[in-house]
């Protein structure tokens, strides 16, 4: 390989891996996935319905970190501008109840609803990753 090439070549590689990246933190249908602290990340499909922010929130619940299909997803934050792009919309999700705002008053409401408090087992999200888009 030669110099030049190498050096694109380890550049590419470096951006692949750097926070902040979106093939770095794409997820299933290149939904972006990008941590906000140790127990909180936010998902930030670029268009789309709740379908979408469960798919992206479940398959790096699981691919990513690592979690079982029964853990349970939360949203800490609902739908709003994004804080890690620049964004309109975005949602922010945990695995950690303690850090899961208050469920809606009246229960969950739908999987558009996108309310903080919401929340649904990994499994049940990533099954919306194969909803065909615009469609329950």
């Amino acid at each position: 390989m030669k110099p030049v090439a190498t050096a694109a070549f380890a550049a590419a590689v470096l951006t692949l891996t750097q926070p902040g990246s979106s093939d770095a933190n794409a997820s299933r249908h290149n939904i972006r996935v990008n941590p906000v602290s140790d127990s909180i990340f936010e998902v930030i499909p670029g268009t789309g319905n709740g379908y979408l922010f469960w798919c992206g929130a479940a398959d790096y619940a699981h691919r990513v970190i690592g979690v079982p299909w029964n853990a349970r997803l939360h949203i800490s934050r609902g739908l709003g501008p994004s804080e890690t792009t620049m964004r309109r919309s975005a949602v922010q999700f945990t695995l950690d109840a303690n850090q899961a705002a208050a469920p809606p008053a009246g229960g969950y409401g739908s999987v558009n609803s996108l309310q903080a408090g919401d929340t649904m087992s990994v499994q049940r999200a990533f099954d919306y990753c194969f909803v065909p888009f615009g469609r329950p």
